[in-house]
């Protein structure tokens, strides 16, 4: 005989017989269909299931790249010191520029200085003998990678605004940054590491800070994560002492039901959305971030190729090599910021600014692209190189030179990118940029097209209106292509 159930406690033998089994348990399975009946019920329901917004999306067409890795030389590189020899300079030396060249307006105001020659010494380089100058040494190994374009313009005529234009399109605040824009469109293919990351080499502000890498009128997950030097390269990521991974999960699972309460009669607050991806993120960095900035498995010899051995170039070495540990490992857009605080800026004595500069980026420069064509990553890894603007053929305080948007050099490599190629000319001064002209938002245009993003396609609603990452303009360069 089977004993009775006691009413104080209500606990039951177990079922003796599968007959027994099936006899107590079908008493719940109404509790199965009352379940689906009450779904419906926001009260009953359980909580939506979160869905990353950098979860990765398909291109809009097969695009050559998967990366972009943009080395941002912060406060204007001489293009006629580089990559675009000026005979004329030389020529011209200590006299006025012709008037044929117009009015020439700068940062400075009105000016019409004596032209500065440039000392520097220039070689063809590679197969496809590219000028380079010296510089540039160790960047001129790699001439046949490389797509010089002489003929880029903008119209920041100030650090501020130039920067600005060059990272969001815009001269004036507040749009999204490149970088941003890649990260709504494309996602990332690691869901523990951030789609956008932002580096730099000192602690000094980069002029207009986080706005250049910050997300503007999108919802701020789409941002650049700075990473910084040292123990903790991602701030306040490091689990502290004691605190289980279990206990963490648990505490991130109670914000996430108090957040997602609040958002809900709260949806134009999409700060909000962000908070709870970045905690989600934080997470699940925990994990990896931590093995993807750790330099100590990397080999001697690739250590010493990224210019790690020596301190001038040990800076800006680890964040080149940094940059290809995250772009092989799925991070998406990587931002570089060497002369953080405009450090290139040569008003004055060119000479010692750039030779200090160079000294410090060339190696490593030429480090990331060798070592990403070795594994293989090149094709699939756009490198981007330029400032905000290039320098003025005339000499300002008697050994610098001044800003100049109106012509100025970036290149290109990899991603699809046919190196070995020169595209456009400024004038026989290096003034304006004069054949094949690209404007900041072609630029952008054409890094998006190899990413295989229609500029004017990708869009964002704001305010009820359609915006897109060039501000209705720009084109892409297709023939950068190879």
């Amino acid at each position: 005989m089977k004993p009775t159930p006691d009413p104080r406690c209500f606990r039951f033998e177990p079922a003796t017989s599968r007959r027994d089994f099936l006899l107590r348990g079908g008493a719940g399975f109404g509790a199965l269909a009352l379940s689906h009946l009450l779904a419906g019920d926001s009260l009953a329901a359980p909580a939506k299931p979160f869905t990353s917004p950098v979860a990765p999306k398909p291109p809009q067409f097969a695009g050559k790249a998967k990366s972009v890795i943009f080395l941002f030389m912060e406060g204007g590189p001489s293009h006629l010191d580089t990559f675009d020899p000026k005979p004329k300079l030389q020529e011209l030396a200590g006299k006025p520029l012709p008037p044929s060249f117009g009015k020439i307006i700068t940062a400075m105001g009105e000016f019409n200085s004596p032209v500065l020659a440039s000392k520097r010494q220039w070689a063809q380089h590679g197969q496809s003998g590219l000028w380079i100058s010296d510089w540039c040494p160790h960047v001129a190994t790699c001439a046949d990678d490389l797509a010089v374009i002489r003929s880029c313009w903008g119209n920041g005529i100030v650090h501020s605004n130039g920067v600005c234009q060059m990272n969001t399109g815009s001269i004036l605040a507040g749009r999204p940054s490149l970088g941003a824009w890649v990260n709504y469109g494309l996602g990332t293919v690691n869901q523990n590491l951030p789609a956008f990351v932002v580096m730099q080499d000192n602690n000094g502000t980069v002029v207009n800070g986080p706005r250049n890498w910050g997300s503007g009128f999108m919802p701020a997950v789409y941002q650049g994560t700075r990473i910084t030097p040292g123990n903790e390269p991602i701030a306040n990521l490091n689990t502290p002492e004691g605190v289980s991974e279990m206990r963490q999960r648990g505490k991130l699972d109670f914000l996430y039901e108090i957040n997602r309460d609040h958002a809900r009669s709260r949806p134009q607050q999409t700060e909000l959305d962000a908070r709870i991806a970045a905690y989600e993120l934080a997470f699940r960095m925990q994990a990896d971030a931590p093995e993807a900035v750790d330099l100590t498995h990397e080999t001697d010899a690739t250590k010493k190729l990224y210019g790690l051995d020596d301190p001038a170039t040990a800076t800006f070495g680890r964040m080149c090599l940094l940059s290809r540990r995250l772009v092989e490992r799925g991070v998406r857009f990587v931002q570089l910021y060497s002369g953080a605080g405009s450090k290139w800026d040569a008003h004055s004595n060119i000479e010692k600014n750039h030779t200090e500069r160079f000294r410090e980026t060339d190696k490593a420069i030429a480090g990331l692209l060798k070592d990403l064509k070795a594994r293989g990553l090149l094709d699939s890894t756009l490198v981007v190189w330029g400032g905000e603007f290039g320098r003025t053929p005339m000499s300002e305080k008697g050994d610098g030179r001044d800003h100049n948007p109106t012509g100025f050099t970036m290149w290109m490599a990899g991603g699809g990118v046919q190196g070995g190629q020169v595209i456009g000319t400024t004038d026989e001064v290096g003034l304006h940029a004069v054949e094949e002209r690209l404007h900041v938002h072609d630029l952008h245009a054409t890094i998006l097209w190899l990413l295989g993003m229609d500029n004017l396609k990708v869009t964002y609603n704001y305010k009820g209106r359609p915006e897109n990452p060039t501000v209705n303009e720009g084109e892409a360069y297709q023939k950068i292509a190879g």
